[in-house]
């Protein structure tokens, strides 16, 4: 509890209703940003050029999704110090990558989100419940990684990973995140709805199968920084993507016909079994896994993220569940926007079609979100007064 100068009590603020926004307005804007950067032959803005699109999209977008998600409810002043460290990191990158403030702001605001969002697991009872502290904590200090990758010159450091490697390990670090966080939020979401319904469901957290999976990836986001071990990450992933599946079919979605939102999420947890798998494939067969690693990146956090953030503000604006349009629109566009995504392959600018399709149903989906979490914060605000 805070107070302004009046005296008066002031409540903390969920910090979902800052970043989430923000971060959808963000990921509306970068991409489209990125590709035009590219095909129109100006080169602007310099920050979304090669690397720097994927830096974004996983250090500043990703991560501020994560702080939306795990800081809960914050004093306003912690959160404006995230959120303005933030945006100086995203702007200073976007326009200067090279610039010291670009270099040195992204790092800082993963390690201060890391500050604030990993002591909060730490209380949990069950190792299990306290993982996804470390996992956050891994991606965040990808983000210091990615910086030193990029100042140390490749011939002075030969076996120091260079900062493409290191951008695929942070997407096997954030699909590792995402398959725990995704399954703790669709596990009890599911069993509650069945369970309303009169049907067990005895495979509910699958701690077993969520243990394998997450030892699976973590030593596929290791070997990862090293390129030799590419068939065997390759295998790790084709693995985990199996383990997702059969995770997902035993929560027994079929009787959820009724809760479109849960489907989607679902849905979302699937683009990552894809993603792990096609991925798997490239890598075995020593071919680029770029294009198959947007079904994770598109397919799985697209739809994740999206699904989850209205249903967050949904449940807190009017104490129920996004409409069945909302979250099925959503799928649909974030759909072909990771299949129009992997039709461009791994030389994306020679099918500029098929790219700027996917850029913008990315970005009309996220635009929305954005304007959606928006009314409803303010419906939530209107509520309390």
């Amino acid at each position: 509890m805070t107070s302004d100068n009046s005296g008066m009590p002031r409540k903390n603020i969920h910090a979902f209703w800052l970043f989430f926004p923000a971060a959808s307005l963000f990921a509306a804007l970068t991409v489209p940003l990125s590709v035009f950067s590219v095909l129109s032959g100006t080169g602007w803005p310099p920050g979304l050029l090669g690397a720097g699109h994927g830096h974004e999209l996983i250090f500043g977008f990703a991560l501020a999704l994560v702080a939306g998600y795990t800081l809960g409810p914050q004093p306003y002043r912690v959160l404006t110090v995230l959120f303005v460290l933030w945006l100086l990191a995203r702007v200073s990158w976007i326009l200067a990558p090279e610039s010291l403030p670009a270099q040195l702001l992204s790092p800082a605001f993963a390690l201060l989100l890391a500050r604030h969002t990993v002591p909060r697991f730490q209380a949990a009872k069950k190792w299990r419940n306290r993982v996804a502290g470390p996992l956050i904590l891994l991606l965040c200090l990808l983000s210091v990684v990615f910086w030193l990758a990029s100042n140390t010159p490749a011939a002075s450091t030969p076996a120091f990973p260079d900062s493409r490697q290191v951008l695929t390990t942070a997407i096997v670090g954030l699909l590792l995140l995402m398959t725990f966080i995704g399954g703790r939020i669709i596990a009890p979401a599911v069993a509650g709805t069945l369970e309303k319904r009169g049907i067990p469901l005895e495979a509910r957290v699958q701690p077993r199968v969520e243990g394998t999976l997450l030892a699976t990836l973590l030593l596929a986001l290791l070997l990862s920084f090293l390129p030799v071990a590419a068939p065997a990450v390759g295998l790790l992933l084709l693995a985990a993507g199996f383990l997702i599946v059969i995770r997902t079919v035993r929560w027994k979605l079929w009787h959820c016909r009724n809760r479109p939102d849960l489907l989607v999420l679902a849905l979302g947890y699937l683009w990552l079994a894809a993603g792990a798998v096609l991925s798997g494939i490239s890598l075995l067969t020593r071919n680029d896994p770029l294009a198959s690693m947007h079904l994770i990146t598109i397919g799985g956090l697209g739809t994740l993220s999206t699904s989850v953030m209205l249903r967050l503000a949904w449940q807190r604006a009017r104490r129920t569940v996004p409409p069945a349009w909302q979250v099925a629109g959503l799928a649909s566009g974030m759909a072909v926007a990771a299949i129009a995504r992997l039709f461009a392959g791994n030389t994306p600018f020679l099918e500029p079609t098929a790219l700027w399709l996917s850029a913008a149903s990315w970005s009309c989906i996220y635009g929305l979100v954005a304007l959606q979490v928006a009314l409803l914060f303010r419906r939530a605000q209107n509520r309390r007064k």
